[in-house]
């Protein structure tokens, strides 16, 4: 497979020896885990600061026990970033929602059109909610959490979706701001059933 050398980013990307001890350390700790360093890293460490408050947020949202599975966070974060045309986000969290469902088939068939994707009803619900505040959040209404209760979602959860997509439509701006690239190994993984 051809690799990319292509630059990650438009801005500046700092070498690790120029970074502050808490963000190395975990650069370091994310390439212990995966084997790599996903791009979004080194280019948000461009701004040390908005990098920890980036990454604390998404901790707080993609990490927690939540009425909504990891999956379904991913799910969200893919089908919002197709909607949004948010390469980085599409390939990276589609890579992760592949995993993390062990379906070869979902991140395609979400980020192209989640409404014909193999899906069930809550989690078409879930979508349609959050592909609305990540377009047209002046228009969510008492209606629209109504719809969500009727899934079966709680209060707690519906905040959660909506948390979900409104930070991952701050996520593929900023990946559009700064042409973030996806790292090549996002293109392959979780494509045969059962990898992980």
């Amino acid at each position: 497979m051809p690799v990319s050398h292509a630059p990650i980013s438009a801005f500046e990307v700092p070498d690790e020896a120029e970074l502050p001890e808490d963000i190395r350390e975990r650069i370091l700790a994310v390439q212990d885990k995966a084997g790599f360093v996903p791009n979004v890293f080194w280019v948000l460490a461009h701004r040390p600061a908005e990098f920890r408050a980036f990454f604390a947020y998404h901790d707080a949202l993609m990490e927690k026990d939540s009425g909504l599975t990891k999956g379904e966070r991913e799910m969200i974060v893919v089908a919002t970033s197709g909607i949004n045309h948010c390469l980085y986000c599409v390939v990276a969290h589609g890579a992760i929602l592949r995993i993390r469902e062990g379906n070869p088939l979902i991140a395609d068939q979400l980020a192209v059109d989640y409404r014909h994707a193999d899906i069930s009803a809550r989690q078409r619900a879930m979508l349609d909610f959050a592909v609305q505040v990540a377009t047209a959040s002046h228009t969510v209404g008492e209606a629209e959490r109504e719809t969500l209760r009727a899934h079966g979602f709680s209060d707690e959860d519906i905040w959660d979706i909506g948390a979900v997509a409104a930070f991952f439509a701050l996520s593929n701006r900023m990946a559009h701001v700064t042409a973030m690239r996806p790292n090549d190994a996002f293109h392959l993984m979780g494509r045969q059933p059962g990898e992980g």
